[in-house]
């Protein structure tokens, strides 16, 4: 089952100042607002996502449809085929992706530890 590009979302209290320690640790900004408290910072092939205010905890995400730039693939397994498969493995989801649409759409579930997993598909 190939997921996309991964990357870490992180939960912060203060966008300027986590933005300036991943700096430290060579990150630089791939994208994002700073202005509605959201980065997305890269080191290498490693992506974090820096989100203030938005959610609870961190989140492990998967970007079906893009690399690790954040650029479109060619060839990709949809979010809702993603899904598919796991449900058929008895995966319980919570939150699912509309069958009935293409594009853009995305599926939640939480594995035995309690840690969030987004499949969240830009494309």
């Amino acid at each position: 089952m190939e997921l996309g590009a991964f990357s870490v979302s992180l939960s912060v209290k203060d966008i300027e100042a986590s933005k300036t320690f991943y700096e430290k640790l060579g990150f630089s900004v791939l994208g994002g607002d700073q202005s509605q408290n959201w980065l997305v910072l890269k080191n290498g092939e490693h992506v974090i996502g820096l989100f203030q205010g938005m959610f609870e905890g961190n989140i492990l995400t998967f970007n079906p449809g893009w690399d690790q730039s954040a650029q479109p693939l060619e060839e990709f397994t949809d979010v809702r085929e993603l899904q598919r498969q796991l449900k058929s493995q008895d995966v319980e989801l919570m939150t699912e992706a509309d069958e009935s649409t293409s594009g853009p759409a995305s599926f939640m579930l939480v594995d035995p530890d309690g840690n969030t997993i987004l499949v969240d598909q830009h494309v």
